[in-house]
């Protein structure tokens, strides 16, 4: 089966997380992903553990497939000129170093335009490209707390957390793909290439959205609610007698089928303070009492029944592991099964969008260190013996 990004070759220079999951997204879609990676070590994700599976990082394996390995050492001059040979047969570059390491690596998006002036050339950094910051390193720990999110996240009145995933590079990733596949349509209508800055503080800066939104329009910095939404009640988590669930009566029609369901009086799901979401708002703690109270005196699967038959938002809090027992995880094949030839049957987190005539597919496993050495450079003409004298050499 065709699939969207055939033909499209990617030369990926990230590691950890942010690139990585960029250039997984494109390669489930059908691009070509040659990831360049340093001899001996590889990314940095590849020793983040444990747990192993025979010698393989589980954190790696998450994000690497559908990809080719290829190892240099860049600091070589025989090695960069390989780079810059595979750069000149590709359509994409992506990087996630700090700004200025690929200048002096000579493998810079404008020594590389000049030779190929059609390259999409992505970079990936923690402040970006310009401004003050550009040569600071980012970690999803610290523009988690620049961004705002740590500083919008937790209990009220207690300190800031951090979200239990590394958002931001996830973000930053998410970012990246899409300013990609812009360039690249733009590439089709025009035949230029460009360059794609990709910051993870932009990134968070912009998922602030109706938060920002909120202290623009009144200049009030929105306090931290736990799960609670600071627009509309009741929209959180609530405790049963044997678990917490989510409940999210996000208009007035559904907090009237949410308190005939749980067994409210009637005069209190029209009572003035509580009939409309603005009053809700304003009367959060006694709203949040009042459901609380109810919710309590029964199991989480006899609220969630009821609920759900009525048509009311909910769910249960899953821990990772109840995640993948779940039918509809399963039924959206959100759980694949790959062979890899080290550790076997392995188990990956499927595809996160769904296409009807260019489906993704999941159709390799997560490249060991220099698996492709010699299918990438045989390609570029090098012998068997070439190969072999680079490997000795250590430039690859």
């Amino acid at each position: 089966m065709t699939q969207a990004l055939e033909g499209i070759r990617i030369i990926d220079f990230s590691k950890a997380l942010a690139g990585p999951y960029c250039t997984m997204l494109l390669a489930d879609m059908g691009a070509e992903v040659i990831k360049v990676e340093m001899p001996g070590s590889g990314d940095d994700s590849r020793g983040w553990g444990p747990p192993f599976i025979e010698g393989e990082a589980a954190y790696f394996l998450s994000i690497n497939r559908n990809k080719k390995s290829i190892t240099l050492n860049l600091k070589d001059e025989k090695a960069k000129q390989l780079a810059l040979k595979i750069i000149s047969k590709a359509d994409i570059v992506l990087e996630s170093n700090r700004p200025g390491v690929m200048t002096k690596l000579g493998l810079d998006y404008d020594t590389v335009q000049k030779s190929n002036p059609a390259i999409i050339y992505c970079s990936i950094s923690g402040f970006g490209q310009t401004g003050p910051y550009s040569k600071r390193p980012g970690f999803d720990q610290v523009i988690q707390g620049y961004g705002g999110i740590m500083g919008l996240t937790g209990e009220k009145g207690g300190g800031p957390l951090k979200v239990g995933i590394a958002v931001t590079d996830i973000a930053t990733g998410m970012f990246a793909a899409t300013g990609i596949l812009t360039a690249l349509y733009h590439r089709e209508k025009t035949g230029q290439g460009q360059r794609v800055d990709a910051a993870m503080l932009d990134g968070q800066v912009s998922w602030l959205t109706y938060q920002a939104g909120r202290y623009l329009a009144s200049g009030k910095v929105p306090e931290r609610l736990g799960s609670a939404h600071p627009l509309i009640v009741p929209y959180q988590d609530f405790e049963a007698s044997d678990g917490f669930i989510n409940i999210a009566a996000g208009n007035d029609s559904l907090w009237k089928k949410m308190c005939a369901v749980i067994g409210l009086p009637k005069d209190v799901a029209e009572d003035p303070k509580y009939a409309t979401n603005a009053q809700r708002v304003e009367n959060r703690d006694a709203v949040v009492k009042i459901v609380s109270e109810k919710i309590r005196t029964r199991t989480m699967q006899e609220w969630l029944d009821l609920l759900n038959t009525a048509g009311v938002p909910c769910g249960p809090i899953y821990t990772v592991d109840q995640i993948f027992k779940d039918p509809q995880v399963l039924a959206r094949d959100m759980l694949v099964d790959i062979d890899h030839p080290k550790c076997g049957r392995i188990q990956v987190t499927g595809a996160p969008v769904k296409l009807s005539e260019t489906p993704a597919q999941i159709k390799s496993h997560p490249p060991m260190l220099g698996e492709h050495n010699r299918e990438i450079l045989q390609e570029l003409g090098l012998s068997v013996r070439e190969i072999e004298k680079l490997k000795e050499d250590r430039v690859i």
